[in-house]
């Protein structure tokens, strides 16, 4: 099957929907704790839905995992691992730097490192990227992408300026930059460390496709281990805070602080929906990538940027720019215009190199 860079753009955008609105089935989840619904939710994203998907699309599954390398198995589910410490932090680096310069530090520095560290590591960064002309247009594509994030969190931190007195107090007691710089530096590079986890599933890929696996699914079986890895982190912290605040009841319907019971099955189904659709993002990533040729690195910029695409479209959608000065939200749709500019870029670059 012959690469075709656009259709895998197509799939990193399906991708990048599918994460930015993964979140959104949660707004429904009604008295349940943060920690209940999201390792609820979780259980599907890192467990059920990568071993679903993975048994309906591989040519035997256990056969493939049963041959995996114990050293392979270990690093795949290593860089998970670390990759759960970076979604755990992402909310702490919004507190003590506030959304402009906390998306703008974390996502940029997730995309540089998730995008360039695997080509790096391998070797073949200067040789067949750096050194050639469709190489260098996919590293434009790049720092395109870089000042697209940069305009949209700016847009962002000038809508935050309409604040209350009391909401802008708190928010400059709460700011912290050497602190902040520090959280976000940490959350940036452990939230990249998924794409180094696929790069290190390679020869997962390769046992899934000498099975017979067709080219757009052999990156399945890399998910079910990846995501394990970030199961123990998110499993971890999300018992922690079950212990602390005594929320375990919740699960089979305990009253909340005020004396109301949730409904069981609606918040049980949202957290499905919301879990499953969270690994939807990974699960169009791998197909995305099966189709980038020889920049599959290029595929974690584009995963990235569509995020950013699609969760500014949602932010819109739920009315939170609906108070920002018209010169804010052109801003802000400049910001989605290089985005988009930088998929056309990288996909050109992808072209070229066929």
């Amino acid at each position: 099957m012959t690469p075709n860079p656009l259709l895998g753009v197509l799939f990193h955008w399906l991708g990048g929907f599918a994460s930015a609105s993964f979140y959104v089935p949660f707004r429904g989840v009604k008295r349940w704790n943060w920690e209940i619904f999201w390792l609820t939710g979780g259980l599907f994203s890192w467990v059920i839905a990568p071993w679903f998907f993975a048994a309906l699309q591989t040519n035997d599954l256990l056969g493939v995992m049963g041959r995996v390398p114990s050293t392979v198995m270990g690093w795949c589910i290593f860089f998970g691992f670390l990759w759960g410490f970076g979604g755990l932090t992402y909310g702490l680096t919004m507190r003590y730097l506030g959304l402009s310069l906390g998306m703008a530090v974390v996502l940029g520095l997730c995309t540089v490192f998730g995008t360039l560290i695997p080509p790096i590591f391998d070797g073949t960064f200067m040789r067949d990227i750096a050194g050639t002309t469709h190489g260098q247009i996919v590293l434009l594509g790049l720092a395109v992408t870089l000042a697209g994030i940069i305009v949209v969190a700016r847009a962002g931190a000038r809508k935050d300026e309409a604040l209350s007195p009391s909401q802008k107090a708190t928010a400059v007691a709460e700011f912290d930059f050497k602190k902040g710089i520090a959280v976000a530096v940490f959350s940036g590079i452990m939230s990249s460390c998924f794409a180094f986890g696929l790069a290190a599933g390679e020869p997962v890929k390769a046992l899934s496709a000498a099975a017979g696996t067709g080219p757009l699914w052999t990156g399945l079986p890399t998910l079910c281990l990846v995501m394990f890895g970030g199961l123990i982190t998110n499993a971890l912290w999300c018992a922690w805070l079950i212990a602390r605040n005594r929320s375990a009841r919740q699960w089979l319907g305990a009253p909340d602080g005020s004396g109301q019971r949730p409904s069981l099955l609606p918040n049980f189904l949202l957290c499905a929906l919301a879990g499953t659709a969270w690994y939807f993002q990974f699960f169009f990533y791998t197909m995305g990538e099966s189709q980038m040729g020889r920049f599959g690195f290029s595929s974690w910029t584009l995963h990235m940027a569509s995020i950013i695409i699609f969760g500014t479209c949602w932010g819109f959608a739920f009315r939170e720019w609906k108070d920002a000065a018209p010169a804010i939200r052109r801003m802000v749709w400049s910001g989605v215009g290089l985005l988009i500019l930088a998929t056309i870029i990288i996909g050109y670059g992808n072209r070229l190199a066929l």
